[in-house]
């Protein structure tokens, strides 16, 4: 394990959807603490089972790839047809099926980042024996969200400073747990959970790393292209495709990403299908990003202090609260009295700076 890596501490807890601790916050990562937190499980191997087979996967893929917008970049079943003998542990499923319940976005983003990564690899990499377990991954990239409080993951308002903090909990979230379940901290399924959200010029979170591995980074730019896609409660009108895939170049453009990957995407999205490798790609931006997105907006702390009572419209101060390693932030109007969260001003505009 790199220095780096012996560097971070987890500022969350890393628990199992049963509420199990983990890790808690305030763990520093090194081989020794993830040896130990695999070495406290006595149990037996979690089982696999087909993926494909678990409850309404193959019907839901079938949805998603019917899609007038994924069919083309999906080259229609083939993905389901390398799936065919991918087998998932239980705790993995058990995750997708708690996403979709719960959250369904993060659960149909995962079956269709699956989907697009294993026909990006088939275009780029070649003969899928070579990589399609691997991919995987693909499926369980945003395990480390169940994590993450769902009126977080559904927020439609700005984040708070606090909020994006525990958002961004998850790559290293989901990198404990398939650690756990794995009993391998060392697995490439790991490895894409921590490493989703790194990027090639050391931009991105939570190492900071050059983003180097090629199958990490045909996950990124599929969970990125999708994420454009897809309609989100801070963004309810989704980005249309021309404009998406001008957001992924510019992302080249900045070494963000690697082209050879940014423009076997933009082959799937051409009928012809050219080699990556003969793909122009124009500097000129034609597309348009959707109106009335928080994407990215934080809440700083000095607009806070402007926030007034949803109920008397008075003064209100911050109280913060420490529970298992999380930082709770209410807020009391010092004129009635009454108690709120970030949660139940969705009514209340914040004034400007």
């Amino acid at each position: 394990m790199s220095e780096l890596m012996e560097t971070l501490k987890l500022d969350y807890p890393v628990h199992s959807l049963d509420s199990r601790l983990f890790l808690p916050a305030g763990t520093e990562f090194s081989s020794e603490s993830l040896n130990e937190l695999m070495a406290a499980d006595k149990g037996e191997p979690y089982k696999t089972f087909p993926f494909l087979e678990h409850g309404t996967i193959h019907q839901d893929l079938l949805d998603i790839i019917q899609t007038p917008l994924y069919n083309m970049v999906l080259d229609g079943t083939f993905p389901l047809d390398l799936m065919k003998n991918t087998r998932t542990l239980q705790p993995v499923l058990e995750s997708l099926d708690y996403f979709k319940e719960n959250d369904f976005y993060t659960y149909q983003h995962s079956l269709t980042v699956f989907a697009m990564s294993i026909n990006v690899a088939r275009y780029l990499l070649g003969k899928p024996e070579n990589w399609i377990k691997a991919l995987m991954a693909g499926a369980i990239h945003d395990i480390g969200k169940t994590c993450v409080p769902l009126k977080i993951l559904k927020k439609a308002d700005p984040l708070l400073g606090a909020d994006k903090r525990f958002l961004e909990h998850h790559a290293l979230a989901g990198f404990v747990l398939l650690s756990y379940f794995l009993k391998d901290y060392q697995s490439f399924a790991a490895k894409v959970a921590k490493e989703h959200h790194e990027r090639r010029d050391g931009s991105g979170y939570p190492l900071g790393i050059a983003l180097e591995d090629r199958m990490v980074e045909i996950i990124a730019v599929c969970d990125v292209y999708d994420a454009l896609l897809s309609p989100r409660p801070y963004r309810p009108t989704p980005y249309d495709n021309r404009t998406a895939l001008e957001e992924i170049t510019e992302m080249a453009q900045k070494g963000k990403f690697s082209w050879e990957v940014v423009q076997t995407l933009v082959s799937l999205n051409r009928k012809d299908r050219p080699s990556f490798r003969e793909v122009k790609i124009s500097a000129e931006k034609r597309g348009k990003p959707p109106a009335n997105s928080v994407y990215g907006v934080i809440v700083k702390k000095e607009m806070l202090k402007e926030i007034s009572c949803p109920n008397c419209l008075g003064s209100c101060k911050e109280k913060r609260t420490l529970s298992e390693g999380v930082e709770y932030v209410r807020y009391q109007c010092l004129s009635c009295g009454k108690e709120f969260d970030e949660d139940d001003l969705r009514d209340i505009e914040f004034e400007k700076e």
